[in-house]
C-alpha cells in the first residue's frame, strides 16, 4: 500500500510525488488561515480603522500630492484589491489625480514593464489615471542623499519622487522574509526604493553573517533595525500591509503608520508561519513557493536556507523549482562562477573583506548556510548546462528517486515535506 499522493508547488502548477510504502512523511504547511469573506470591504474598514494613524480620507485632507510604492513582480501582493480604492479616496480628500503616482519598489530587481506591469497592477484603471513608474537604484540622479544612519554608518539614498511626495504610503506583503526576519511595511522603503549603495550595504558580510539576521526575527536583527532607522529618517509614511493564503487570497489587512501597522501584520501571521517541529530529519523535500517566486534561480536560494533548523548535519535537501525565467541577473551569475571556482571557503574570505556587496552577491553568500550543514539537490527544467554547473548544487532528474535514494543513503525513512516552500517556517522543538 502506497501513500496518497503530495503535491509541492512548482511554477503555476504543483509535482506530484509517489512515495515508496516504507518512507515515512511528515508533511509541513502554514496553519490554514480563514479567508476574508469580503477582502474590499475589509481593505475600507482599514483605511477608516487604521493603526496609529488618522484615518486615509482624513490624511488625504490638504495635501498636494501623495507617492504609493508597490512590490515588484517578485511579490504576488494583490495589488489589484487595494490600488483603486486607495487613489478614490486620496481624491477624494482633495489630492489631484495628477498629481499621485504609483512607484514600483524594485530595489535591484529588474523594472517591470509593459504587460508585466499590467499584470502587477492589476487594475486598468490605475495605469489609465495615474503615473506608474519602476525605481531604478543606479539613477543616482533621482534619489535624494539623507546621509548615513546613525548606528551603523549605512548610507542613505532613496527615490526623489516618494521623498518628495506630501503624502507617502507604502504597500505589501508580510510573510517570512529569510533575511530581514518579515517583508513588508519598512523593508518596501529599503531595499525597495533605495540607491544601490544603500542595498549592498545591507547585503554586505558584516549583516549577512550576524545570527540574528534570519527569518521571524526582528529583535536584534540589524537590517531590521537599519530599516526602521531610514523610515525614521525619512518621516512621515504609512504603509498597507497584506496577508494572504496558499491561495494568494487576502486573509489579513492591516493600514495605518508603516512601523506599528507591519507590527500589527507580523503579530496577526507569526504563530501561522512557524511551525514547531519534534524532530530533525536527514531527507528534507522542498519547494521555491512556485510562481512568482521560483522563476529564477536566485529566488530559489530563500527555499534552501528556510528549512535549515530541522535540517541534520549531514542531511540531504531536496528542492524543485521551475527557474521558468533562468537563472537571475548577469552579476549573480558572476558570484556564482566565484563560488564554484574558488569553494565556499575562499568564496566567503572574499565577502568578508569588504564593506559594500557586489550586487546580487548576497545571495550566494546565504546559499552557503545549507552547503555548510548538509547536501542540497535540485530538480529544475529552467537552466542549461553551464547555469546547473554553477548553481554549485547537485541536479536530479527525479524528485521519487532523490528521495528514495537520500532514504537508502542515510538509513532514515523519515522524510519532511515543504509543499509551499520558504513561506513555511519549521522550527524544530523537540
Amino acid at each position: 500500500m502506497g501513500h496518497d499522493r503530495i503535491e509541492i508547488a512548482y511554477g503555476r502548477g504543483a509535482l506530484p510525488i509517489t512515495l515508496s510504502a516504507d518512507i515515512q512523511p511528515t508533511v509541513i504547511r502554514k496553519a490554514v488561515l480563514p479567508k476574508l469573506p469580503d477582502a474590499h470591504a475589509a481593505i475600507r474598514h482599514v483605511f477608516d480603522h487604521p493603526v496609529d494613524a488618522r484615518p486615509l480620507h482624513a490624511l488625504a485632507k490638504g495635501r498636494r500630492s501623495a507617492c504609493i510604492l508597490i512590490c515588484d513582480i517578485t511579490r504576488p501582493v494583490p495589488n489589484r484589491l487595494f490600488l483603486r480604492p486607495m487613489i478614490e479616496t486620496l481624491v477624494q480628500g482633495g489630492i489631484p489625480i495628477d498629481r499621485i503616482s504609483v512607484l514600483v519598489a524594485t530595489g535591484l530587481h529588474r523594472p517591470n514593464l509593459d504587460a508585466e506591469l499590467a499584470e502587477l497592477v492589476g487594475d486598468p484603471w490605475v495605469l489609465e489615471h495615474v503615473r506608474v513608474e519602476n525605481h531604478y537604484a543606479r539613477n543616482t540622479q533621482d534619489q535624494i542623499d539623507f546621509g548615513v544612519t546613525a548606528t551603523r554608518g549605512t548610507p542613505v539614498r532613496l527615490n526623489r519622487l516618494f521623498v518628495d511626495a506630501d503624502l507617502r504610503i507604502a504597500t505589501g506583503l508580510v510573510e517570512p522574509h529569510f533575511m530581514a526576519g518579515w517583508s513588508g511595511g519598512r523593508k518596501v522603503v529599503a531595499p525597495g526604493v533605495a540607491g544601490h549603495e544603500t542595498i549592498r550595504t545591507f547585503h554586505s558580510a558584516r549583516f549577512m553573517e550576524d545570527p540574528l539576521a534570519v527569518q521571524c526575527n526582528l529583535a536584534g536583527n540589524p537590517l531590521h533595525e537599519e530599516q526602521l532607522e531610514i523610515v525614521r529618517m525619512l518621516g512621515e509614511i504609512y504603509a498597507l500591509n497584506t496577508v494572504i493564503d496558499d491561495d494568494r487570497d487576502l486573509v489579513h489587512v492591516t493600514f495605518g503608520e508603516i512601523i506599528a501597522s507591519h507590527l500589527a501584520a507580523v503579530d496577526f501571521i507569526q504563530d501561522a508561519t512557524r511551525i514547531p517541529v519534534g524532530r530533525k530529519f536527514k531527507t528534507i523535500v522542498t519547494s521555491s513557493a512556485g510562481y512568482p517566486l521560483d522563476k529564477t534561480y536566485y529566488q530559489t536560494i530563500k527555499g534552501m536556507v528556510t528549512p535549515l533548523d530541522i535540517l541534520e548535519p549531514g542531511g540531504t535537501l531536496i528542492i524543485a523549482s521551475q527557474c521558468s525565467e533562468g537563472f537571475g541577473s548577469p552579476e549573480f551569475r558572476d558570484a556564482q562562477v566565484k563560488l564554484v571556482e574558488l569553494g565556499p571557503t575562499r568564496f566567503l574570505a572574499t565577502l568578508t573583506a569588504k564593506s559594500l556587496a557586489e550586487i546580487d552577491e548576497w545571495q550566494t553568500e546565504m546559499q552557503l548556510k545549507p552547503m555548510r550543514l548538509g547536501r542540497v539537490q535540485l530538480y529544475t527544467e529552467g537552466l542549461d548546462a553551464e547555469e546547473r554547473r554553477i548553481t554549485g548544487v547537485e541536479h536530479i532528474a527525479s524528485l521519487d528517486a532523490a528521495i528514495a535514494q537520500s532514504v537508502a543513503h542515510h538509513g532514515d525513512p523519515a522524510v519532511a515535506i515543504i509543499p509551499e516552500g520558504p513561506y513555511v517556517v519549521p522550527v524544530h522543538r523537540p
